[in-house]
């Protein structure tokens, strides 16, 4: 390892794994048969299982590894509502109507989980400290500019623009060209909203038997057979919740999710006054480019957490922290000589749509695909989609009526990421 970059106490799991260490489940014996089987124990299976559990219906969550392993207790615990196509490509597609629809969905998503969070007392650092999107160049900036002038009626939401020359006042940095302030998005601890999530899953009756993949799902009937690690289970419903991780098990989804890479560092202990320089509003940050980074300061305002996609393959997290902390000493230049203490890496489920998906697939639920913005969006329709399993009309959602694509000849194998990475650092480098 470089000394001048790695701290001594270095780690290659998750920061947030010191605060909220891998969940102690006991190990239960795979039961015969159940009501509702659920794959994946992320947000999305355990917002799904709370639903079904309360309202009588007898629910089992597997997972191939520990309970929470992947996205949910990786991400960066930045919560928006953000739905990547626009009103204007939503309603080419679709329509005004639609589009509008779907758009709102993220909105609620985003009012959703503040209000969930309160009724669940769970206690996860979640504060709306609002995001700060930096322009990467002039021209960024103009279109930031005109996207707040452009709000479709009805759709309208708090955003404030800043420019260059009030940009101190948002962060302790000259990279950008100013930016835009969406106040009402929010920050959490993403591996304690899971331990939350897991403890009121498991009070509410739930059974999760971790470290039990599945291989096979077969329909006979009206029942399910699933194949597992531990034997043979048959269920009523299955739902699949695995997004960015899902595997053979499920050929169907696989070849509608496309699993992104993407890496996080945590820097070393900071100094109070130095992060109060870099974040002053504690707010969670993203830029305009095409391969965007996101940061922010932890909750105890010690380190900052900054993500990116660096790599061409899905490698080893230790290789991708010189390029990340290049990265961040560009916009920070205060942090030349802060060394890493963590770096971890996980997989986002994106959509060739770049939408997020739910539904039902030959009687196999899914909603997977959030497209970075799963903090909100899977806990939100992963309780949607067990509230439609305990047959609660306020569980439906405009989300079910899209066509859920794929392409030709693929597998779940995303070759063309490499090709498309380097473009996207062309364009952002000379073309935007």
């Amino acid at each position: 390892m470089t000394e001048s970059i790695f701290a001594r106490n270095y780690k290659s799991t998750p920061y947030w794994w010191d605060r909220t260490p891998r969940p102690t489940i006991k190990q239960i014996d795979l039961p015969k048969e159940t009501d509702v089987a659920i794959i994946g124990s992320g947000y999305t299976g355990l917002c799904a299982a709370i639903q079904t559990s309360r309202n009588g219906r007898e629910t089992v969550v597997l997972d191939a590894q520990d309970a929470g392993w992947g996205g949910s207790s990786r991400n960066g615990g930045q919560v928006s509502s953000s739905l990547k196509p626009s009103f204007q490509e939503l309603s080419h597609k679709f329509g005004e109507v639609r589009a509008g629809e779907l758009l709102k969905e993220g909105m609620n998503a985003l009012k959703w989980i503040g209000d969930f969070i309160e009724e669940e007392k769970i206690d996860c650092d979640f504060k709306r400290v609002g995001h700060f999107i930096g322009a990467h160049s002039s021209s960024q900036y103009r279109l930031l500019e005109k996207k707040i002038e452009q709000q479709p009626e009805g759709l309208r939401v708090d955003v404030n623009l800043v420019p260059r020359s009030q940009q101190y006042s948002e962060i302790g940095s000259d990279f950008y060209h100013g930016g835009i302030v969406y106040p009402e998005h929010a920050s959490l601890d993403p591996a304690r909203f899971h331990q939350g999530l897991l403890e009121r899953a498991l009070s509410s009756g739930v059974q999760v038997k971790i470290h039990c993949a599945a291989s096979k799902i077969e329909k006979t009937g009206d029942v399910f057979q699933i194949q597992t690690e531990s034997g043979m289970m048959k269920a009523r419903d299955v739902v699949v919740a695995t997004s960015g991780y899902t595997g053979t098990a499920t050929p169907w989804h696989r070849r509608r999710i496309i699993p992104i890479g993407t890496y996080i560092i945590a820097t070393e202990t900071l100094e109070e006054d130095l992060v109060d320089q870099l974040i002053p509003k504690d707010r969670v940050i993203t830029d305009t480019r095409k391969l965007v980074v996101y940061y922010r300061a932890s909750p105890d305002r010690k380190r900052i957490l900054f993500g990116g996609r660096v790599s061409l393959s899905e490698a080893n997290p230790d290789k991708c922290v010189k390029p990340l902390h290049k990265q961040l000493t560009q916009i920070f230049p205060q942090l030349a000589k802060t060394k890493v203490s963590h770096s971890w890496m996980g997989f986002v489920g994106y959509t060739f749509d770049h939408m997020p998906h739910t539904g039902d697939q030959d009687g196999v639920h899914y909603a997977m695909g959030y497209c970075g913005s799963g903090v909100s969006l899977s806990s939100y329709f992963g309780t949607k989609l067990g509230q439609r399993l305990a047959g609660l009309p306020k569980g439906n959602t405009v989300l079910t009526e899209l066509t859920f694509q794929t392409r030709p000849f693929y597998t779940g194998n995303p070759w063309f990421l490499a090709p498309s990475i380097l473009y996207y650092r062309l364009h952002d480098r000379f073309f935007s």
